[in-house]
């Protein structure tokens, strides 16, 4: 079931949604995390459709998001130009996945600072070869395309580089689509484990740089780079790029290694 049917046809209440996850949705036990964070933005924009731009989101992967779940939002703080949003989801287990989201209109600035490089030798996407692998989850075979964003490098390095593209593209309000693409790639301390080794996303810290994503045909640059890895755990720096290379999210993400 596609995201925008699963969004329509989702029993509504005050900042509510109630609704079921697909299997095609899911990562393992859980919901991909990109298809809850959509669903998050959804609920929250629900209590205001009025608000600004999402600029910022903090999430925390509590536990499984599987079959049926409640999903609830809440008004933090709405000031004149900025609002903060809570969003959890309870399954039957409780709570499973809370964010913070924060909405803000643009404001008169003198600083002008954009320095988050694309990857090195990113391959345009034009001339991008496919990604095929039928291994892969089934929520990546049926809601994405993908793409390979760099040359296949000489030695395994903690960093993966796709292009994404959600087959619901243009069917979404734009920033609930980037968040439902952002999310797509494997941890990037992957190239170095057993591919059977299980990882969980435990925290995800999303920081909007445009309000107003585009890019060319619905393609966007994912990359993510493991700068930590130890005990189990791991974090990374991740970024979103547009089909030119100019960053539009810039985030970090924590990561548990079970092996």
């Amino acid at each position: 079931m596609s995201l925008s049917q699963l969004i329509a046809d989702a029993r509504r209440g005050d900042g509510q949604f109630a609704l079921t996850i697909p299997d095609s949705w899911k990562q393992g036990r859980t919901a991909y995390g990109g298809f809850s964070s959509a669903l998050a933005h959804e609920c929250a924009r629900s209590l205001d459709p009025a608000m600004p731009s999402l600029r910022s989101a903090q999430v925390s992967f509590v536990g499984p998001v599987s079959d049926a779940v409640e999903i609830r939002a809440r008004m933090l703080r709405q000031g004149r130009n900025a609002s903060w949003v809570a969003v959890e989801f309870t399954g039957e287990k409780g709570v499973c996945y809370s964010a913070t989201m924060v909405f803000m209109g643009p404001v008169e600035s003198a600083l002008h600072i954009h320095e988050v490089p694309a990857p090195e030798n990113f391959t345009p996407v034009d001339q991008a070869r496919e990604f095929l692998n039928p291994n892969a989850p089934e929520f990546i075979r049926g809601n994405f395309e993908i793409r390979f964003g760099q040359p296949k490098p000489s030695e395994r390095r903690p960093e993966v580089a796709w292009w994404v593209r959600s087959v619901e593209h243009g069917q979404l309000d734009p920033m609930t689509e980037t968040l439902l693409v952002a999310d797509a790639l494997p941890p990037g301390a992957l190239p170095l484990l057993n591919a059977r080794v299980p990882i969980s996303s435990m925290t995800w810290q999303v920081n909007y740089l445009t309000a107003a994503p585009t890019t060319r045909d619905g393609w966007w640059l994912l990359q993510s780079v493991a700068d930590y890895a130890e005990k189990g755990a791991s974090s990374q720096h991740m970024a979103m790029f547009d089909a030119d290379g100019e960053a539009v999210i810039s985030g970090m993400q924590s990561v548990a290694l079970f092996g």
